[in-house]
């Protein structure tokens, strides 16, 4: 696949993780990525890893074919304005920022630019991430390229931006929820006799394994918790002390309350 020079404006966490997964895959060199951002703590990092720091945004677009943006929501309309005057139709945006629909970007860049809007989680540190991708009709001919390369910073799925919201709340969000059900499962098992550390190794490892468990197998998770549920056991007897308690519907009300705050946000 063609080689292109990605500018990268906003290297804060998930900026910086996308330039680290994506010199740690192969997917490009540091030479290929520039970077900008207003702390010079943060481009001291990229620096370390090769990778060029530009001056101004308007550099850093100008020089590549992808341009990435990374800032807070209240910050893209700046951004935008600042690189419009080198940003073309040969070039792509990609925008990770939350609440900011791809018609909104549209019309601050251009209607002619090709625009994707993209939701990775934190994970993408480790090239793990699940990254949902949206994009408007311009974009045919880069999609394939977009895809593979947020491939190689974990999976992902193409959806509608109708729906970016809900997997903002799903995948991102998710990720604080999965590691909430972590911690209390570690604390569990420190008050049964584990050392913090091995309530931590043992719960962590134990959670990685349920998932590869169902994304292997494809199975609903019931069938793999049926697999562990013997008449009258242990496993049963925890399950259902924590459905009386409310684990599944507080789990569905977390996910419904955090979607409710960010829906007026959708476009």
């Amino acid at each position: 696949m063609e080689t292109k020079k990605i500018a990268i404006i906003g290297v804060g966490n998930m900026g910086s993780a996308i330039a680290v997964g994506l010199i740690k895959s192969g997917f490009m060199k540091p030479s290929d990525i520039l970077v900008t951002d207003k702390k010079e703590s943060s481009l001291a990092k990229m620096k370390e890893l090769g990778v060029t720091v530009a001056l101004e945004n308007s550099e850093a677009a100008q020089t590549a074919d992808v341009v990435l943006l990374a800032v807070k929501p209240y910050h893209i309309a700046q951004v935008i304005e600042e690189i419009k005057p080198v940003l073309n139709p040969s070039k792509i945006i990609i925008s990770i920022v939350a609440g900011v629909g791809m018609d909104e970007i549209g019309e601050m860049a251009g209607k002619d630019m090709p625009v994707f809007r993209v939701m990775p989680n934190t994970a993408i540190a480790l090239q793990e991430s699940l990254t949902c991708i949206s994009s408007n009709k311009n974009t045919a001919p880069h999609k394939q390229y977009v895809i593979e390369m947020f491939d190689k910073l974990g999976k992902t799925i193409e959806i509608g931006e109708e729906l970016m919201a809900a997997a903002t709340v799903l995948s991102s969000c998710g990720i604080a929820y999965a590691l909430r059900y972590i911690r209390a499962a570690m604390q569990g098992g420190i008050e049964i006799g584990f050392g913090a550390e091995m309530a931590q190794f043992i719960t962590a490892q134990t959670v990685k394994g349920a998932t590869e468990l169902i994304l292997q197998s494809g199975n609903h998770p019931e069938r793999e918790i049926d697999k562990v549920t013997t008449p009258m056991g242990v496993t049963i007897t925890g399950l259902n002390e924590m459905e009386h308690k409310g684990f599944s519907s507080s789990l569905i009300q977390g996910v419904m309350a955090s979607y409710k705050k960010i829906a007026p946000a959708k476009k």
